[in-house]
C-alpha cells in the first residue's frame, strides 16, 4: 500500500505582501552601482510577492510561488500596484534653523546664488539662525522633516552639518543628526560639512578658516564618532580646490569617507578632484566638463545629481544626466533639501529627473534607489528587494514604474513599510504610526 507523501510545512513570517502589478526587485550584482544600460534593469516580478520575517526579506519571487512555501498572519493585496525598494536621499541638509523665503522672492526677481550668499544671506543666514537655536528645537525641526520624507516613501536620508561653522555648533548639528537616527523610523547617515561656506567672522582670511577646519573641526568630529563622510563646497568664491583636497585628505586621514559638492555654479574642477581623491561621490555637477566626468566613470565615482536644487536656483541649467549615463558615471538622484531647496518629496525629483535631465522613469528609479544607496556605501543592506536585506518597502498606488515621472505633485505612497513594519498607511490613515514605531520602541 502506497503512503502519501507529507506536505512540507510552510514557513511562518511576520508580513506578506500578494498579487503586486509590478515588484521592482533590482536584484542582480550589487557590488557596484549600476551604470550605462544596466540603469534601465529593475528586475520587474508581475503578480509579484515578498515575504518578510524578523525586518529582512526572506522571499521574493511570483505570489503562486512564494504562497505555496510561507503563511502569514498579515498579509497586504497589492493588486493593481507597483512595489519597490524605499527611497535612499543620499544629499540633504537636515538640520537648521529659520527659513529663507525672502531669498525667493529676491531669485525670482533676478539675483544669483553667490550675490545672495555674499550680501549675507543663504548659507550665512541660515548659519545666524541654526547658531541661535537650541538643540531641542533642531531636533523637534528633524523629527518633523523626516515625517515627511517617510509619508513619500524615503526610508533612508543622508545629512550633512554646515550651517554651524564653529566647532561646537558643528558638533552640535551632527550631535542632533545623530539622536535622530536613535529616535526616528528613518535612517540617518551623517555628514560633516563644516567646509560649506566661509563664515562671517572669517570674510577674507579663507586660510584661517581652512585650518580650523583641518586642525580642530575634523578631530573632533573623528574623536567622537560622529560623521561618516566628509563634504566641502568646491566653487569659485567658497572653497578652491587646493583648500578642498587639504580639507578632504585631512578627513580621509581622519577614517572619514569623501564627497564633494563639485562644479554647482562654474566649471571649477571639482569633478576632477573628486575622482583624484576618488571620493565615493561628487554632487550638482551642473558644469563639469568632459574629462572630469570621464575621470569619475573611470573610478567609479557616484554623480548625485540634484534636480530640485536646480530648479530652485532658477538658472535654466541641470546637470547633463544622459551624458554621465553614456561615459558610464553612475548616478544617484537626492533631494537637496534644505532652506534654498524645500523640498523632502523623492517622487518629485524622479520627476524632474526625467523632465529636466531626459533621465528614463528606470533610470531615474536605479538613481534613487540602489545607485543612492551605494553612494551611502550600504548597499549591501537596502536599495534593492533582496533575499536577506532589510524589508524597507514602498507600495504605490499606480499600476506600474512609469507613473514616477509622468504623474507628478502628489503622493503615490499607498504605504511604506521600513524594517519589516507597516509605517505609513495612507488607506487608513495612520501615518502617525512613525512615531509608534520609533527605533527607541523596538
Amino acid at each position: 500500500m502506497s503512503k502519501t507523501p507529507k506536505t512540507a510545512a510552510k514557513e511562518k513570517v511576520d508580513l506578506l505582501i500578494v498579487n503586486a502589478s509590478e515588484l521592482i526587485t533590482l536584484a542582480g550584482d550589487n557590488q557596484k552601482p549600476r551604470t550605462g544600460k544596466r540603469m534601465r534593469e529593475l528586475g520587474i516580478i508581475r503578480n509579484g510577492c515578498l515575504a518578510i520575517k524578523d525586518g529582512r526579506i526572506w522571499a521574493v519571487g511570483k505570489t503562486n510561488d512564494i504562497r505555496k512555501m510561507v503563511k502569514a498572519e498579515n498579509i497586504i493585496n497589492a493588486s493593481g500596484k507597483t512595489v519597490m525598494p524605499g527611497f535612499v536621499d543620499p544629499h540633504t541638509h537636515l538640520v537648521f534653523a529659520g527659513s529663507r523665503e525672502e531669498e525667493f522672492q529676491m531669485r525670482v526677481e533676478g539675483a544669483s546664488y553667490m550675490e545672495i550668499l555674499n550680501s549675507g544671506g543663504g548659507i550665512l543666514k541660515t548659519v545666524k539662525d541654526t547658531r541661535k537655536s537650541s538643540v531641542d528645537g533642531l531636533l523637534g525641526f528633524g523629527l518633523n522633516t523626516l515625517d515627511v520624507m517617510l509619508m513619500y516613501g524615503t526610508t533612508t536620508v543622508e545629512a550633512k552639518s554646515g550651517y554651524g561653522l564653529t566647532t561646537k555648533d558643528e558638533l552640535k548639528i551632527l550631535e542632533v543628526i545623530k539622536r535622530l537616527n536613535q529616535l526616528h523610523a528613518v535612517d540617518v547617515v551623517p555628514t560633516f560639512m563644516g567646509a560649506h561656506a566661509i563664515p562671517a567672522e572669517y570674510r577674507g582670511n579663507t586660510e584661517e578658516y581652512v585650518r580650523l577646519v583641518v586642525d580642530e573641526m575634523i578631530p573632533a568630529v573623528a574623536e567622537r564618532k560622529l560623521a561618516e563622510f566628509c563634504d566641502v563646497f568646491c566653487e569659485k568664491g567658497v572653497f578652491s580646490l587646493e583648500q578642498s583636497k587639504k580639507i578632504l585628505v585631512a578627513a580621509k586621514n581622519h577614517g572619514l569617507k569623501l564627497k564633494i559638492h563639485a562644479d554647482e555654479m562654474s566649471q571649477f574642477g571639482g569633478a576632477e578632484l573628486a575622482a583624484n581623491l576618488s571620493a565615493v561621490s561628487a554632487e550638482h555637477l551642473l558644469f563639469s566638463s568632459d574629462a572630469g566626468l570621464k575621470a569619475m566613470a573611470e573610478k567609479g565615482v557616484i554623480a548625485v545629481l540634484l534636480p530640485a536644487a536646480a530648479f530652485s536656483l532658477m538658472c535654466g541649467r541641470y546637470a547633463d544626466a544622459r551624458k554621465m549615463v553614456d561615459f558610464g558615471v553612475p548616478v544617484a538622484l537626492g533631494t537637496d533639501f534644505n532652506p534654498s531647496c524645500w523640498t523632502e518629496n523623492q517622487q518629485l525629483v524622479i520627476a524632474f529627473a526625467c523632465y529636466f535631465m531626459h533621465m528614463t522613469p528606470a533610470e531615474a528609479i536605479t538613481a534613487a534607489t540602489i545607485n543612492a544607496a551605494h553612494a551611502l556605501c550600504m548597499a549591501d543592506e537596502i536599495g534593492s528587494l533582496e533575499v536577506g536585506k532589510k524589508a524597507d518597502i514602498i507600495i504605490l498606488n499606480v499600476p506600474n514604474h512609469v507613473f514616477l515621472g509622468y504623474r507628478f505633485g502628489v503622493n503615490l505612497a499607498d504605504k511604506v513599510i521600513k524594517n519589516g513594519r507597516v509605517v505609513v498607511d495612507e488607506e487608513t490613515n495612520i501615518a502617525d504610526t512613525v512615531k509608534l514605531f520609533s527605533k527607541e520602541l523596538e
